[in-house]
């Protein structure tokens, strides 16, 4: 099924409040841009518990579309974009086009920092089971990287945000692909992106 048959069973008063949660948790399974449990975890932080107040569970749905509407709305644009560049004979996106469809780009949209933020401390709250890794001095970094940025909040200094953008270009090459998702968070987090 699609985002939009999900969006509205999770609306559709008629059915028991547990079906409408579970109809949200699919929504969140087609648009994660934080992954599927951190995004799930900011919902509920600016929502409120979904889980027991129809409210929160329609507060959380609206917070969810609109940034899912934004994203489809940059979309389009590239799209545009690109098609006119085809036409003009550009055959080839230039590195320098913001292209939405790369994992580079993946964060909510319409609060990016904030959520990106809120991604980090629910990583770092979950020690989630991470994979072993040939390079455990990687992961250390990694959460060396997340703790400054999280102590640091709004005001990561240029020169620090230069040598944090450094130290993460660097980790990148050493870290598994289902990591690099907190490099991006890092990024957004700290103004990289």
């Amino acid at each position: 099924m699609s985002f939009r048959s999900y969006a509205r069973k999770v609306r559709d008063s008629g059915l028991p409040h547990r079906r409408r949660v579970s109809a949200l948790r699919s929504c969140v399974q087609l648009y994660r841009p934080l992954g599927f449990n951190a995004t799930l975890s900011y919902l509920e932080s600016k929502a409120g518990s979904f889980r027991s107040d129809e409210a929160a569970l329609l507060r959380a749905l609206d917070i969810i579309e609109a940034s899912r509407a934004v994203r489809r709305a940059e979309l389009r644009a590239y799209a545009a974009r690109r098609r006119e560049a085809k036409r003009q004979g550009r055959r080839s996106p230039r590195a320098e086009d913001a292209n939405p469809n790369l994992q580079s780009r993946w964060y909510w949209y319409g609060a990016p920092r904030e959520a990106a933020r809120h991604a980090l401390r629910f990583w770092w709250g979950q020690h989630f089971p991470l994979p072993p890794l040939s390079d455990a001095l990687a992961l250390s970094e990694l959460g060396e990287c997340v703790r400054e940025c999280l102590d640091a909040g709004d005001v990561l200094a240029e020169a620090e945000r230069g040598l944090l953008g450094a130290r993460l270009k660097e980790l990148e090459q050493r870290l598994p692909w289902d990591l690099l998702r907190v490099v991006r968070h890092i990024e957004v987090a700290a103004g990289l992106r």
